[in-house]
C-alpha cells in the first residue's frame, strides 16, 4: 500500500513530466545529444523533473544526463546547482550558460549517448549548444544573449 507521501511524490513527478520540453537530437561522431527543459521554482521541482525524465527508458539509458538549474528567490537570492553525471566539468559549464544568459526558474538536462568516438573539448560546445537551442526555443533565453523568462 502506498503511503500518502509516496502518492504525493508520484503526482509531483507526473506533473513535472508534463512540463518537460524535449529538444531535437544532435549527432556528432556517433554521439547523440538531446536537451530537456522544464520550469522550476523550487529544488523539489528540479528533483521531480529529473525523476520524470528517468522514467523514460531512452533518457535513462543515456551515458550521461548532465543537469543544471537556476532558481530566483525573494531578496535577490539564487538557488542553483549542477550535476555532471560522469561527464567531467560539463554540469558546471551548463550552469555557467544559464548564468551568462540570465535564464531564470529553469532546469535543463542534456542527455548524451556515447557513440564510441571521443570528442575531446568539442563535447562541451555540443552540450551547451544543444541546451542553448532549446532554451531559446522555449523562451528562457533570448537569441544572441541577454534576457530572461519571467
Amino acid at each position: 500500500q502506498l503511503q500518502e507521501k509516496d502518492l504525493a511524490e508520484a503526482a509531483a513527478i507526473a506533473r513535472a513530466g508534463e512540463g518537460v520540453v524535449h529538444g531535437a537530437t544532435c549527432t556528432e561522431k556517433k554521439s547523440v545529444f538531446q536537451a530537456h527543459v522544464a520550469p522550476a521554482v523550487a529544488v523539489e521541482d528540479v528533483r521531480a523533473v529529473v525523476a520524470a525524465l528517468m522514467q523514460n527508458r531512452k533518457v535513462q539509458a543515456a551515458t550521461h544526463n548532465i543537469m543544471a538549474y537556476r532558481i530566483s528567490q525573494p531578496g535577490g537570492v539564487w538557488v542553483q546547482d549542477f550535476d555532471d553525471d560522469g561527464e567531467s566539468a560539463a554540469g558546471g559549464r551548463l550552469l555557467h550558460l544559464l548564468q551568462m544568459t540570465n535564464a531564470v526558474n529553469v532546469v535543463v538536462v542534456v542527455s548524451r549517448w556515447y557513440g564510441g568516438v571521443k570528442l575531446g573539448p568539442d563535447r562541451f560546445k555540443l552540450i551547451n549548444n544543444t541546451a542553448r537551442t532549446l532554451l531559446e526555443a522555449t523562451g528562457y533565453i533570448k537569441p544572441k544573449g541577454g534576457g530572461r523568462r519571467a
